[in-house]
């Protein structure tokens, strides 16, 4: 069994597109997205109908959901006033050009779910057990192990973080899947996971690199409402 596991979209078509381009030859039984379909490129409907077009199971991320019930920004610490001042434009595109069909879509997801194959069961969720907005990053052992210990599954699939990683703390795995559509790796290609599951329940995690247009991303961004913070960051003359 293998499981293509996508993240973090953000409104990134292209992004989208190249991935699940390379995931149809790449031998994959079943894709699974941890959702933030939205914000940051101009394609947040092209996005959400495209991962409803192929059937892909779909969980809600916490800028899937700030668009779905039109929840206030809150400022984020680790964001500069540039950073903060561009966010909260940015978000408010999203709000003005998600269909109210989409945004209702959006309303229905689940904040995680639990699958069993050859008997190992895995834990999918946008961030964090505990929250749809915590960052669990790979260095944060104390904090991983504790929010495994709110599950009771063999494996936790994450995202959110925009940085992927696999991490094992004692008999279970931690993946994050990274991000499609604005990962903050420093190659800036899309990035997904994949989980190979064996015969006897052991899970093999593989990240996959995927290239894909970015300047076709850029140009649309620095033609929309969305600031150029945005396509600047893609080409990584921003570092966030």
């Amino acid at each position: 069994m293998r499981i293509a596991v996508i993240s973090d979209i953000h409104g990134n078509l292209p992004a989208l597109e190249a991935v699940l381009t390379h995931i149809a030859t790449n031998n994959i039984d079943q894709v699974i997205c941890l959702g933030d379909l939205v914000d940051f490129a101009p394609w947040p409907n092209e996005v959400i109908e495209r991962i409803r077009s192929a059937y892909i199971p779909l969980i809600m991320g916490n800028h899937d959901e700030r668009i779905a019930f039109n929840l206030p920004v809150a400022p984020l610490a680790k964001h500069g006033t540039t950073e903060t001042a561009a966010r909260i434009v940015a978000i408010d595109h999203s709000r003005k050009v998600v269909t109210a069909a989409n945004k209702h879509f959006l309303t229905t997801l689940p904040r995680h779910i639990t699958l069993t194959f050859n008997h190992t069961q895995l834990f999918f969720t946008h961030a964090s057990p505990a929250s749809i907005d915590e960052y669990l990053y790979e260095t944060a052992g104390d904090l991983l192990a504790d929010r495994l210990q709110m599950i009771s599954t063999d494996v936790m699939v994450i995202g959110h973080t925009h940085l992927s990683y696999t991490r094992t703390i004692g008999s279970r795995l931690i993946v994050n899947a990274g991000s499609v559509g604005r990962s903050k790796e420093k190659d800036r290609l899309a990035c997904y996971a994949v989980l190979t599951i064996s015969k006897t329940g052991e899970v093999i995690p593989t990240l996959v690199k995927v290239a894909y247009p970015v300047h076709e991303t850029v140009q649309a961004i620095y033609e929309s409402g969305i600031p150029n913070f945005y396509g600047d960051f893609l080409l990584d003359r921003i570092t966030v």
